[in-house]
């Protein structure tokens, strides 16, 4: 069936609702729990996910670099995740990451700011102004994370196929209302070229990983497609030296059979602002 994706406000409640419609669908729900669990399989740390996890990257030092590429390992255990089929994908821009795949039904919960701040306290037996200041931070922050990384604005309904004000609507119905939808047969005819684009965004992230540890390269700008084993690498680097080492890097890893460059020569260089 097809794959889901959450997007949520904390304190929605987002997470019982996700858990519930797992347990219906008989899916596995890849949430922070999950990613830990396989972590250390693609060499990351429970430390280093609390320094990346749904935080925005920078790319300035080597040590930002480093923690870009840790969070690219992240996003590539959702992808393989996804591959798996029969997933809910639990923020970390899982809908992004699947960008143009017809088989992913989008899904967001949303409530006003005081309700949310509410539920929170109730839930965590916290006082309500430290729940009021929990929540801005991370509506800042998952909204930062979003726009950032993917240049997406986290709050336009647009981006979503499903979008549930918690406040007003029940589990059970929010539950049942999306185990309808994900049985829709035009995301079903959507799962065999889904698969396949699929792929092309694993093995584009593996180089993008790749390219992020390296301290060969260090491109101002960079974007990365596959096909078919077919890599392209267009950007900004800041030597012709580097093209050749990004090349070189691309070409190393796993299921890649060629690599063309679009790469471009720069002089900026990063400074004081």
């Amino acid at each position: 069936m097809a794959i889901i994706t959450i997007s949520r406000q904390m304190g929605t409640g987002a997470y019982a609702v996700s858990k519930e419609l797992a347990k219906r669908l008989k899916y596995t729900l890849v949430d922070r729990a999950k990613v830990e669990e396989l972590a250390p399989k693609y060499g990351l740390t429970t430390d280093i996910l609390d320094r990346v996890d749904e935080k925005p990257p920078a790319y300035r030092t080597a040590e930002d670099r480093l923690q870009a590429a840790y969070l690219t390992t992240v996003e590539l255990i959702l992808l393989d995740c996804a591959k798996q089929g029969n997933v809910i994908l639990y923020g970390r821009g899982g809908q992004d990451l699947l960008e143009g795949m017809g088989n992913v039904l989008r899904v967001r919960f949303i409530a006003p700011f005081e309700d949310r701040v509410e539920k929170l306290a109730e839930r965590d037996w916290i006082d309500p102004e430290l729940a009021r200041v929990l929540v801005r931070k991370s509506d800042h922050q998952l909204g930062g994370y979003i726009h950032f990384y993917f240049n997406r604005d986290w709050s336009d309904p647009l981006g979503y196929d499903l979008l549930f004000n918690t406040t007003h609507v029940s589990q059970s119905t929010m539950v049942d209302s999306i185990v309808a939808a994900v049985k829709d047969p035009r995301l079903k005819e959507a799962e065999e070229e889904s698969a396949e684009l699929l792929e092309n965004i694993i093995l584009a992230k593996r180089v993008e990983a790749e390219l992020l540890k390296s301290t060969e390269v260090n491109a101002v700008q960079c974007h990365i497609i596959a096909e078919e084993g077919l890599v392209t690498i267009s950007g900004h680097v800041q030597s012709e030296e580097e093209i050749e080492a990004a090349l070189k890097i691309a070409a190393q890893v796993s299921g890649v059979t060629d690599v063309e460059s679009e790469l471009n020569v720069m002089s900026y260089r990063p400074g004081e602002d």
